[in-house]
């Protein structure tokens, strides 16, 4: 079977293009289906029949060789796990591999629609979190704001100072929100997840794609969390890293 081992790897990656797969064939029963053969050598078997009628003659012992006698001798005899044809045997081998292969990759179906299930309803989560962090910016921004506004009286109360100019403190909360706005990360990660969407709908294999939208995404994902700074984004941001790691688990058993 070895000089056939080319053939069955080129059948299984022609059928599977990820992960790791190890084919070994063995044969079961009687004789020629066993995979077994019996080998006689018989230039050594004259050889050993010649060698011991010399011994016979040298001693004068009585009788003579025979089959039974040189059939003690196991170099004389082999069996080899070659079948005698070894071209029907690869073929037979072919048929039982390429019914595995069909066998698993049903069962690759029916797995993959549940994983498509289960990674639908994570990034439905994730989603949701994210709408949520994108209709709390301005609630902060208002907070910023509100937090500014009540420090700057703090500090200038019982002062000569002058009245606070609201137009200042308007700007310094702009520059704040600038610093602070995450409008192109929520886009480009929203961007992330509608292909994340759409490669789970492929019939081809999209593991390494996969793989490389769950970079990006905990990318932009680290990156409003980092900027944002507010507690309930916070939140949201750890429970969206907890369904991204959930589904990096996943993806690893996508094709």
């Amino acid at each position: 079977m070895q000089r056939h081992e080319e053939r069955f790897r080129k059948q299984v990656q022609d059928r599977l293009s990820r992960g790791r797969i190890d084919v070994s064939v063995s044969f079961n029963g009687d004789g020629e289906a066993a995979g077994l053969e019996l080998r006689l050598d018989h230039a050594l078997a004259r050889q050993y029949l010649a060698a011991l009628k010399e011994l016979q003659r040298d001693l004068r012992l009585p009788g003579s060789p025979d089959l039974a006698l040189l059939a003690t001798y196991r170099d004389i005899i082999k069996i080899t796990d070659q079948p005698a044809d070894d071209r029907r045997a690869a073929a037979a081998a072919e048929r039982v591999l390429e019914k595995a292969l069909a066998a698993l990759l049903s069962m690759r179906r029916d797995e993959g629609q549940a994983l498509e299930r289960d990674l639908s309803l994570r990034l439905s989560e994730i989603e949701q979190r994210m709408a949520t962090i994108r209709e709390r910016l301005p609630v902060i921004v208002k907070e910023h704001f509100t937090r500014l506004q009540d420090r700057l009286h703090r500090l200038l109360e019982g002062t000569a100072h002058a009245p606070l100019d609201p137009a200042r403190i308007t700007q310094e909360i702009a520059l704040l929100a600038d610093r602070g706005d995450v409008s192109e990360e929520l886009t480009r990660l929203e961007s992330h997840l509608r292909q994340f969407r759409n490669f789970l709908r492929k019939s081809e294999p999209v593991g390494r794609s996969l793989d490389f939208l769950l970079q990006e995404i905990n990318r932009e994902v680290t990156t409003i969390g980092s900027k944002v700074g507010d507690l309930a984004v916070t939140q949201e941001i750890l429970a969206v890293k907890a369904e991204l790691e959930k589904i990096r688990e996943q993806v690893q058993n996508v094709e």
